[in-house]
């Protein structure tokens, strides 16, 4: 009996080691095609192509694989959602949009390097640095105009019923990014559009809705959260519990169990 279940249990482990190597020659082989198949590429596409940014796409393409929500951020792009997720940067503190190829005002932030300047609404933007905006993107236009606090940049402006072009030269500044609109409806509703979870959101929803509270007796609320791209877990459940007395708000799940999380709505 002994030496039929040592039999079976050496059949076992053959059988389990050779489907591990055969798995594991299988990765190999898929690694080795991958690698044929980007030399391919860069030798025989009808364009050179970047091969750092094809292999970010091809580490992006396999995190997209395994749900919709999981993704690759190149250093770039990571320093980009860390300015967006600040809630501040150092800018000039201007809204804009483009507009006929060039970026247009839409309007100037209170209190800010670009109010102080003279910049107005309507207001086209042709060069930055005495850099050509047109041909540019919206972001690498804003690109252009961000950077360290305290230094200077030279903008080229033209406006209705200005001949010439406006040059204006302006210090930048930390520019506190708003994410947080409020109005009154029909006297009784307030209104709170939230345009994304930052590290000054859920401040900036407290602070909207005191002023509401203090200044008009409420019925109810419209949090508008249309176009809101995300940002911040900890902001999305601060701002959560402003309007809940108590249950579970989110649960987090891993693979191990002890790293399962879960937040509770508490009242007041």
């Amino acid at each position: 009996m002994k030496k039929k279940f040592l039999f079976l249990f050496i059949l076992f482990n053959i059988f389990f080691l050779k489907n591990l190597y055969s798995s594991e020659n299988d990765i190999y082989k898929k690694i080795d095609l991958f690698g044929e198949v980007l030399e391919k590429i860069n030798k025989e596409y009808v364009d050179d192509i970047n091969q750092s940014e094809s292999m970010d796409a091809a580490i992006d393409g396999l995190l997209q694989s395994l749900d919709p929500y999981s993704g690759y951020m190149s250093p770039k792009t990571f320093n980009d959602m860390q300015t967006d997720t600040s809630g501040e940067f150092g800018g000039l503190g201007i809204e804009v949009t483009m507009e006929a190829g060039v970026v247009k005002v839409i309007s100037p932030i209170d209190d800010t390097p670009a109010s102080r300047a003279g910049i107005k609404a309507g207001d086209y933007i042709v060069k930055i640095k005495n850099i050509q905006v047109q041909g540019k993107s919206l972001s690498e236009a804003v690109e252009l105009m961000r950077g360290p606090v305290g230094s200077s940049i030279e903008l080229t402006i033209r406006r209705r019923g200005e001949k010439k072009a406006l040059i204006f030269e302006v210090t930048r500044e930390i520019i506190e990014i708003k994410s947080v609109k409020s109005d009154l409806l029909k006297k009784d509703i307030g209104y709170i559009r939230l345009t994304s979870f930052n590290e000054n959101s859920a401040k900036q929803i407290e602070k909207e809705i005191k002023n509401l509270e203090n200044n008009h007796n409420l019925k109810a609320y419209i949090l508008d959260l249309r176009n809101n791209p995300g940002g911040l877990l900890s902001q999305a459940i601060k701002i959560s519990d402003f309007f809940l007395d108590n249950g579970e708000i989110v649960s987090t799940k891993s693979r191990k169990k002890s790293e399962n999380r879960k937040w509770f709505a508490k009242k007041g």
